[in-house]
């Protein structure tokens, strides 16, 4: 099936030809039927278009047509065509979902705008649906490092490359980065896959009791010591260690764990026995190791030792072309979480995202998709109010929006209270909803 294909139905052989000929003028791949049942024959769960039909036609009308399409995907784009006297007709039907709805004769431009806004949408439904399956289940663990630009394609293949040298390695980057996601690929990529992914954060812990996380302990080695303790050392034999914010360890830890990674043996505490292990470490910091070696907040000797084999995780404003698959994977993930439709993400959206600088990295922009996709505001400071917007209209449009958002919020998505709230009819508030693209299901509270 060719891309983005549109198909018009309509009884009326001449109206057909002129809606057929507007949309081919402007490079639109258009197949024109007479009626509602040939239509159907080449609509597919994962057909790539928009269906434009009029309202009012013999055996199968426009409202069942959006039935039987929908019961195929509901998310393909319906646009009815109908009458001025069946608006209210087709108020209802976009209450069963259609996309939108033009009165005869539609405005060529117009036609052009909502046909143009709906391929949109179905293309990024298609695209989710993707990165959906892919999350469900990944073929590769390098399936989850997310990313197209060069560094990200380095990224992956240095990743498969210390997976099979099965070898210490020092992750680096900033906070937010995926640190902890690329110490999991190299786990799940190695031939440790099956074997234990044993993770602890250095700076979580006080120096009292990182010791014996780290190695465990004897019974009576200390106060309150009943029993015996396996460490994450120990425990993490013939599989991976992982320690996260390495710079936070203690210089009096520094040295023991020095021991595990150049003898592969330990002492618990309170015990004289050595333990040996065969495990592959991995640690993660977020400062330069070398700088704290010279100011001796480091041991020089373990940082040469971590040094051996190094990834260093690009900050998300250096590859900014990964925003938008980024962006897009993780709101659909908020929405698979929430159980709700994923709204369009507009390309002024995108622009917007593109311009902020992402202090918190990958962290961050999760915690905007996650926003983005219950309706709130993202919290992007001036760029947030700065969408590209070239004239007036635009910028009245997108306050117009955010207003509707925010009372859908408010009243969990109920129509009625939303419409009163903001002083407009419900036959009003659902146009300029059908306008944005906005869904009622999107603003409510989840079980």
């Amino acid at each position: 099936m060719t891309p983005e294909q549109i198909i018009i139905v309509d009884d009326e052989d001449d109206v057909r030809e002129a809606y057929a000929q507007t949309l081919q003028l402007e490079g639109f791949n258009v197949a024109a039927f007479a009626t509602a049942r040939d239509a159907l024959e080449i609509i597919s769960a994962d057909w790539p278009g928009v269906v434009v039909t009029d309202l009012r036609m013999p055996r199968i009308d426009g409202l069942e047509l959006l039935r039987k399409t929908h019961a195929i995907d509901s998310d393909i784009p319906v646009v009815m065509i109908t009458a001025h006297g069946d608006v209210p007709v087709a108020v209802d039907a976009m209450r069963s979902g259609a996309y939108d709805f033009l009165e005869k004769p539609p405005d060529p431009l117009l036609m052009l705008e909502v046909v143009q806004r709906a391929l949109k949408h179905r293309k990024l439904v298609l695209e989710n649906r993707r990165l959906r399956q892919q999350l469900i289940g990944s073929e590769s663990p390098l399936d989850t490092i997310i990313g197209k630009t060069p560094v990200m394609t380095g990224l992956r293949q240095t990743i498969t490359m210390l997976a099979n040298a099965d070898v210490d390695t020092l992750i680096v980057g900033e906070t937010g980065t995926g640190k902890e996601l690329v110490a999991q690929a190299l786990h799940k990529c190695s031939k440790r896959a099956k074997r234990k992914f044993v993770a602890l954060n250095c700076a979580a812990l006080p120096e009292s009791l990182i010791e014996s996380e780290l190695f465990g302990h004897e019974k009576g080695a200390f106060t309150n010591a009943h029993s015996r303790r396996i460490g994450k050392v120990e425990y993490a034999h013939k599989g991976i260690l992982f320690l996260d914010e390495i710079e936070s360890m203690p210089l009096s830890i520094q040295a023991k764990l020095l021991r595990v990674l150049q003898e592969r043996s330990f002492e618990r505490v309170g015990a004289n026995e050595m333990i040996s292990v065969n495990i592959c470490v991995i640690a993660a910091a977020k400062t330069d190791l070398k700088a704290m070696s010279e100011q001796g907040l480091l041991r020089s000797d373990l940082y040469y030792r971590l040094n051996v084999a190094t990834i260093e995780l690009p900050a998300l404003r250096h590859r900014r072309d990964d925003i938008p698959l980024l962006f897009s994977t993780l709101s659909q993930q908020a929405a698979m979480e929430r159980r709700t439709s994923l709204p369009e993400i507009s390309p002024q959206l995108l622009e917007t995202l593109m311009q902020h600088d992402w202090p918190g990295n990958v962290r961050e922009l999760k915690n905007v998709a996650e926003k983005f996709v219950i309706g709130l505001p993202l919290g992007l400071g001036a760029h947030e109010k700065v969408e590209k917007s070239g004239s007036l209209s635009e910028m009245t449009e997108n306050f117009e929006k955010q207003c509707i958002i925010n009372a859908l919020v408010k009243n969990n998505g109920f129509i009625t209270a939303t419409a009163t709230a903001l002083g407009l009819p419900r036959k009003t508030l659902y146009l300029r909803m059908q306008k944005y693209n906005l869904r009622k299901e999107t603003y409510r509270s989840q079980d």
